[in-house]
């Protein structure tokens, strides 16, 4: 080998190794960079109180305001979860939320996004692998099953990355599904968060079945 292939080499393989380093870490951040944006988006009425009233530095309000609501909804859950409280909140819920304009819509989201819901793919979905485009078209995607059809066809969820709870719904024949019942939802969305990796071991499998 020359002195400019090994120079070559050698440049290539600490570039990827750099990468590969540097790659999931800088997902890792992107994701909880985006997490810290939307929360603290959020929580911007409580972050407001704080500064105003204290005269707090921003980043300390911020954390203080997320520690409020969640005191808050420890507070409030605990409430709901005894006898007397869970009833008041039905009667609430039945009398006077459920009037509001898209409130059970609302709801049902969450709980679908929560797991809280019988009928949740996060939670009841099954780990697929579908050719959207057909067997003979080697392109297919990671997704998961929450419903299927008297006529052969199958609903599937494809999340997207680096935040699964956002997404594409398409209905599928069930030849162009195949099931992984050995993966769990959770490794699968891990797979989603990080963009694809850890895909070639999350399907290392040889056992698929179609739905």
């Amino acid at each position: 080998m020359s002195a400019n292939r090994r120079v070559w080499f050698f440049i290539r393989k600490s570039l990827l190794g750099g990468l590969t380093i540097l790659l999931p870490i800088s997902i890792i951040v992107f994701f909880f960079r985006w997490i810290y944006q939307t929360v603290t988006h959020m929580i911007s009425p409580f972050t407001s109180v704080f500064i105003n009233a204290f005269g707090l530095p921003k980043f300390v309000a911020d954390w203080l305001a997320v520690l409020a609501v969640m005191v808050l909804c420890f507070l409030v859950g605990t409430l709901v979860a005894t006898r007397l409280g869970s009833w008041l909140w039905q009667q609430w819920e039945e009398n006077v939320m459920t009037r509001l304009p898209g409130y059970t819509t609302v709801r049902e989201v969450i709980a679908q996004l929560m797991g809280n819901s019988s009928d949740s793919p996060f939670t009841r979905g099954e780990v697929a692998r579908v050719w959207l485009y057909g067997r003979n078209v080697d392109v297919s995607v990671t997704a998961l099953v929450p419903s299927r059809h008297a006529d052969g066809h199958v609903t599937v969820f494809v999340p997207t990355g680096p935040n699964p709870t956002s997404g594409f719904i398409y209905h599928v024949d069930e030849t162009l599904v195949e099931l992984h019942p050995e993966i769990g939802v959770e490794s699968m969305m891990k797979t989603v968060v990080a963009c694809g990796a850890g895909t070639a071991l999350l399907f290392k499998t040889d056992s698929p079945k179609k739905p």
